[in-house]
């Protein structure tokens, strides 16, 4: 009875949140699972008779096109430029279906917190664009008099997050993703239109081979989804100390891919027990040296479980810069003590790093496991990892604290080893 009342519950959950974003949208769906055949559209040609200027031009419009899709996308669309779109543009992703300019663009200024339905379910909504790609002009035809040209499909890589303030707990939902356009050259002034948008997430849609070849999935996977991130939490361990920011590049399935900044740390490059690394570590930066940042970042030789250090974050590279402020209060602590060497003050450079976080006490069986289900996980995503040869687990919570624990592992990623 209790499986049948929880499985009730979920069910429950879903209609409501289903109901809630069909009224936001101003429709409501039947949730089910459906199989969309797609037909290609049909495209619209330019001739190359009147020779290799009417190429030029198609090429610099497709150059201002993407211009113009990056300044929405830094704008979150704010304003949509309607003159690339369609009248009956397509949009689709895992949870909607629209047509026409005019529902694409209520879907996002609702979305933004631009409407009176949005300024009530949303807040802090924010996307971030990775890169812009495609929109090669593609030639058909043997015969220069006949011959034609189309555009190739132009792909966005995003990542975009709200806070859906209906809920009272207000959690946060992150997607990552690409958007594929479907161009065409136009006779209108802008020289080409969008005819559709077709978005999709890494975590629903993007397959195992590591051919970055995305495919679609049901809506109730898309509503389960979104339920599973807004959905109330369990009790958490007291974090340690604010967090190292990041930019979150990829949510897979099971895993996350992020950006970390260049950062400073103090660097504890002996010790014996975790908590004497922290009680020494602790005493470091509890005064005269600036306070110090989560996660505690520990490595561990792959061979030899007694070569290890502790790190702990200090400063970090702030937005547009590549270089972490000096730790000047740190440095003149430092040079005032005697350490042998077994503190010290590191920088790292900014890293694309693959993470698995697991809830389990961080033993040894438990970072090795989680290091090997990552590394496959990269591997069925085309992912590459950098030399192996140590474990990098990352340890969120204050030491004792009670609840439900934070930790990690985290992989380097190889440069040219990933998509961003």
């Amino acid at each position: 009875y209790i499986y049948i009342y929880i499985e009730k519950m979920q069910l429950l959950q879903l209609f409501l949140l289903q109901l809630l974003l069909g009224l936001s949208h101003g429709f409501f769906t039947p949730l089910k699972t459906t199989t969309t055949t797609t037909t290609p559209p049909t495209r619209l040609f330019v001739s190359s008779s009147s020779t290799t200027t009417n190429s030029n031009n198609l090429e610099t419009a497709v150059s201002n096109l993407k211009q113009v899709l990056e300044r929405e996308y830094v704008t979150f669309f704010d304003p949509m430029v309607k003159e690339y779109y369609l009248p009956q543009v397509k949009f689709t992703d895992p949870l909607n279906k629209l047509e026409g300019i005019d529902a694409y663009a209520n879907n996002v200024d609702m979305l933004a917190g631009r409407t009176w339905m949005g300024k009530i379910l949303f807040d802090n909504a924010s996307i971030q664009l990775h890169s812009v790609t495609g929109g090669e002009i593609l030639d058909s035809g043997s015969n220069k008099q006949r011959s034609t040209s189309s555009i190739s499909n132009i792909q966005t890589r995003w990542t975009l997050r709200f806070t859906f303030a209906a809920l009272p707990w207000k959690p946060t939902a992150r997607f990552s993703g690409i958007s594929v356009y479907e161009v065409q050259p136009s006779g209108s002034p802008q020289g080409v239109v969008i005819t559709s948008q077709h978005d999709y997430w890494d975590n629903l849609n993007l397959q195992p081979g590591g051919t970055n070849k995305y495919e679609d999935a049901s809506r109730l996977e898309g509503l389960q989804d979104l339920w599973n991130q807004l959905k109330p939490g369990g009790f958490q361990a007291q974090a340690a100390a604010p967090e190292l920011p990041y930019s979150l590049l990829r949510r897979g399935k099971d895993y996350q891919v992020r950006r970390y900044p260049s950062y400073t740390a103090v660097r504890l490059n002996a010790y014996t027990r975790r908590d004497e690394g922290y009680e020494r570590l602790g005493s470091f930066t509890s005064s005269g040296s600036e306070s110090a940042l989560g996660p505690a970042l520990l490595r561990v030789q792959s061979e030899d479980s007694s070569q290890k250090t502790m790190s702990w974050p200090l400063t970090y590279a702030p937005p547009g810069e590549t270089e972490p402020p000096s730790p000047k209060q740190a440095l003149q602590k430092l040079e005032g003590i005697e350490t042998g060497g077994v503190l010290e003050i590191v920088t790292i450079p900014s890293q694309v790093i693959a993470v698995r976080d697991y809830t389990d006490a961080s033993m040894e069986p438990v970072v090795r496991k989680n290091d090997k289900l990552l590394r496959e996980s990269l591997q069925r995503d085309g992912l590459v990892p950098s030399a192996e040869g140590e474990l990098q687990f990352a340890q969120y919570d204050a030491i004792f604290s009670m609840g439900q624990r934070r930790g990690e592992v985290w992989i380097p990623l190889q440069d040219g080893g990933h998509p961003w």
